[in-house]
């Protein structure tokens, strides 16, 4: 009796969908045609028309700029909007090939390479409407990030790279309840640029000169000079104490670890990584019952999280303004008295230009908050020109082909370069 019942349930929707055109039914009843918003399974339905909602199958080769990525990250910029867990089943399940063979995710594309991408089913009428509502949604946020990308400062740009002056209490990418940093809103002012990548970092309290690849080669030739401790970053920063007028170096090595609170923190411990600082005092100045302050200049060596923040506060004269490593105390009445931000400036950078193969210098600006602080304490400095470790041949290639030192007027990061504009 249970198998009859059964069948003449399943007969009763299986006359039930035959009142429908294309109709299929799995053995529970569910009709077959039912397809999610994402599918890569041709439709069973026959009906004419259908066919006309699923993309063909592309081939898209590789491109020196592209030679390098794994192959999920060209995916996902390639296929804006599908979900990444759709675009991971496609290369597990091998629908999606490299050069006609299998390959996993980090699969490392080389210029040459031919990437299959398999018809993907569109949104179905029904859901359209809710994806056109969320698109709308998108196209607002991009509108803001995009907008917020033209207050950015650039400092230099040419064919390979982007330089910008980050404000301070600005992020550098989303994330730990960031909704967006400076990349995504660069990537959504700029849509048409085919790469936008980070050269390195800064804290989110940080300004300063932020480097950004517009082609790989120059983000694996600028990562090769990191590695290799081929540049020359310099910053500057107010801290409390009196820092003496000469260079210290500081060799103490870094561990990382989580917090109670979740959050990250380095501390000064034997056995971290390797990490040296040296720090010049510029000036010295004082404000009225808070005691002494220095203005110093400090160069890495090594590039470890949090490095000079930490340096200094173990040194004993602790950044004006750091949430997790200053004077809490003295952060409160500072903030009482207008000044509210962490005082550290990426200042410059020195490398060699990915392309080009010449020395090249990027200044930022004094920002205005550090001036506003040096006033108060009746204390003023001006910016010297930096020192290059290669002046003859800098002096001869900036000569023989242009001057590469940015320290002009900045303009907006969301603005195009004018038509024939040289870098800085």
């Amino acid at each position: 009796m249970r198998g009859t019942a059964g069948s003449t349930r399943f007969a009763e929707a299986s006359v039930d969908a035959r009142s429908r055109p294309g109709w299929r039914l799995f053995r529970s009843g569910r009709d077959r045609t039912q397809q999610s918003k994402y599918s890569n399974v041709s439709p069973l339905c026959t009906k004419p028309g259908a066919a006309d909602a699923v993309e063909t199958v592309r081939h898209v080769p590789i491109r020196d700029d592209d030679a390098g990525q794994r192959l999920d990250n060209f995916l996902v910029r390639l296929c804006r909007g599908v979900p990444k867990s759709h675009l991971y089943r496609l290369i597990r399940s091998g629908q999606l090939r490299v050069n006609g063979k299998r390959q996993a995710a980090d699969y490392r594309l080389q210029a040459g390479d031919s990437v299959r991408v398999p018809p993907i089913r569109l949104p179905s009428a029904a859901a359209a409407a809710g994806h056109e509502a969320a698109s709308a949604g998108q196209e607002r946020v991009r509108r803001t990030r995009a907008e917020l990308a033209r207050r950015l400062p650039v400092l230099h740009e040419d064919a390979s790279l982007l330089a910008i002056d980050k404000p301070a209490s600005v992020a550098v990418h989303g994330g730990s309840g960031v909704s967006s940093g400076v990349i995504e809103q660069l990537r959504a002012a700029r849509p048409q640029a085919r790469f936008l990548e980070l050269v390195h970092r800064l804290d989110r309290e940080t300004s300063g000169v932020l480097l950004v690849a517009l082609r790989r080669t120059a983000l694996v030739g600028l990562h090769a000079q990191l590695r290799e401790r081929g540049t020359d970053k310099r910053y500057l920063a107010i801290v409390a104490g009196r820092w003496p007028l000469r260079t210290r170096t500081l060799a103490f090595p870094l561990h990382r670890h989580e917090a109670p609170d979740g959050d990250r923190r380095v501390s000064v411990q034997a056995g971290g990584q390797e990490a040296v600082t040296r720090v010049t005092g510029l000036l010295r100045f004082e404000l009225p019952d808070l005691g002494e302050f220095s203005l110093v200049e400090a160069r890495l060596e090594t590039g470890r999280t949090h490095q000079i923040r930490v340096h200094l506060a173990h040194a004993g004269c602790p950044i004006v303004g750091d949430p997790k490593y200053g004077r809490f105390e003295l952060n409160r009445e500072m903030a009482r008295r207008g000044f509210r931000r962490m005082y550290l400036h990426a200042r410059s950078i020195l490398f060699r230009h990915p392309d080009a193969g010449r020395p090249m210098l990027v200044e930022a600006p004094l920002p205005e908050e550090f001036a506003a602080l040096l006033r108060a304490g009746g204390a003023a400095w001006t910016s010297p020109p930096q020192r290059d470790p290669q002046p003859q041949r800098a002096a001869r290639e900036r000569r023989s082909s242009g001057d590469q030192h940015s320290s002009g007027e900045p303009r907006a990061a969301g603005e195009p370069r004018a038509s024939g504009e040289e870098g800085a």
